[in-house]
Formats: C-alpha cells, structure tokens, sequence
C-alpha cells in the first residue's frame, strides 16, 4: 500500500505539503545565497580613505528593489532590472555610500569580474543589463526548475511517479491500473524528473548559480 500524501499538513510546520506553495507564485519569496557559492551576489567593502568613488544610493537607482534583508552578518539587497537578480552583501553600515568590491580569486572570478563592471557601468549611468548573459534564466528554463522543485516536494514527502505524474505532470495517465502502469512512458518520464529533481536539490542548484 503506498501511504496517502497530506495535502494541507506540513509534518514539521507551514500548513502545506510542499517546501513552497504551489498554489503560490515562485516570486513571493526570494532565496538568499552564500556569496561564495554566487557569482551573481557582489561583496561590498568601504572603500579606503581617499577614493573618490560613486555612491551606490538607493537600490531603485540599479533595478526594482525585491528583497531588503538585514541579519547579523550585514544586509542584503537583492535588485532585477529584467535580465535576472543582482545580489549585493554590505558587510558593514554606510557601505552603498562609500563602497569598493571585494574580488574574491576563486574559480569564478571570471563572472563576478563580469558581473562587477555591469555593477559599475550601472553606477555612472551607462545602460547595461545587471547580469550577463550566461548567469540569466529564461523562461523555458525558469519552468522546467520550478518543476522540478514541486516533483522534489512530492517526492520527499513521500509520493513517488504515480504522484509525481499526477500533481506535477498533470497526466491522466497516472491513474492507469498497475499492469498498465508499469509499461508506460509517463511513468518513465515521472521516474526521469525525480532523479532530476533528486540531483537538482542535492548539488546541481550550484551549476546553475555558476551559469552552467
């Protein structure tokens, strides 16, 4: 007997099966990264006495603010001007007035590189997009991960490919008595997005923070 899915009762707390509502849009929430693990996330430092830098000023000066995050290692904006979401980490007060970027030399320096001279373009008032090309998502590729995630959710409460072809799929077929069931494409390819939802949730996320 495969145990019946909740449907509106979290095990731990929410009041929904699911990690993120389905029922709600993907941009209710933003998600906040590690600077270390996002290219797109820009460290800012103040600048050393003397420079003669741009102050960064209000975010709506770059984009539509979307998140104003404060926390006991700095504060966060998280800025879209259409192109995809700039991250910046302000590590102490008074950074956007006086700020530098910090570089880290790591195996991504070539994109934060990218990604800070947009930054920079922006702040003297050059039309640029915020973010380059291969750190954008698009459409197609913004659905297939929400997808995704929603057959992870699935699969993690405890539901597997008759479940997955039912509440992320959206396929009749899911229905089908168990002889038929086990022959069919729908089946394979429910079986196909766990394993991909399973490798997305597990590591593969980094991938695509690194536009990969």
């Amino acid at each position: 007997m495969r145990p019946k899915l909740p449907w509106r009762v979290w095990l731990a707390a929410g009041g929904c099966v699911f990690a993120h509502d389905p029922d709600q849009p993907a941009q209710a929430g933003k998600s906040l990264w590690l600077p270390e693990v996002s290219p797109a996330t820009l460290i800012l430092e103040p600048a050393p006495p003397g420079f003669k830098v741009t102050s960064a000023g209000a975010p709506d000066r770059l984009g539509a603010l979307l998140t104003d995050h404060q926390d006991v290692d700095g504060r966060e904006w998280v800025i879209s001007d259409g192109s995809g979401e700039l991250h910046l980490r302000m590590r102490a007060t008074g950074i956007a007035i006086h700020p530098a970027i910090l570089l880290p030399a790591d195996g991504t320096y070539a994109l934060r590189l990218e990604v800070a001279l947009r930054f920079m373009k922006r702040l003297h008032g050059r039309s640029t997009q915020l973010l380059p090309p291969v750190l954008r998502i698009r459409p197609p590729q913004r659905r297939l991960l929400i997808q995704l995630l929603h057959a992870a959710d699935v699969a993690r409460a405890g539901g597997g490919p008759r479940e997955v072809a039912s509440l992320v799929l959206k396929d009749k077929r899911a229905s089908l008595p168990s002889i038929e069931w086990k022959d069919a494409a729908i089946r394979k390819q429910a079986e196909r997005l766990i394993r991909r939802a399973t490798m997305l949730v597990d590591r593969d996320y980094l991938k695509i923070l690194h536009g990969s």
